[in-house]
C-alpha cells in the first residue's frame, strides 16, 4: 500500500507542475487556462503511467523503477 500511496502523491505532484507550466500559455493561443491546464496535466500523468505499465510487464515494479519513471519525468533531472 504504501507504493499506491507513493505513487499517487508523485502523479499529484507531476500534474500540478505540469499544469502550473502551460495556464500562460493558453491563453497566449485563446485558450481557457483551465482546458489547457487540464490537457496538460493530463498528458503528463499519462506518460508517467505508460512507463509505469512498461515496467511492469515483468509482474514486479521495484522501487527503482518506480524512481526511474518519476526521475524521467522531472525537467530537472531528465537528461
Amino acid at each position: 500500500m504504501k507504493k499506491v500511496k507513493d505513487i499517487a502523491v508523485r502523479l499529484t505532484a507531476v500534474f500540478v507542475s505540469s499544469v502550473l507550466g502551460t495556464i500562460g500559455a493558453a491563453s497566449i493561443f485563446g485558450q481557457k487556462a483551465a482546458i489547457g491546464a487540464g490537457i496538460a496535466g493530463v498528458l503528463a500523468v499519462s506518460k508517467v503511467a505508460k512507463d509505469l505499465a512498461d515496467a511492469l510487464v515483468d509482474g514486479k515494479l521495484t522501487d527503482a523503477e518506480i524512481d526511474e519513471v518519476f526521475d524521467k519525468a522531472d525537467p530537472k533531472k531528465a537528461k
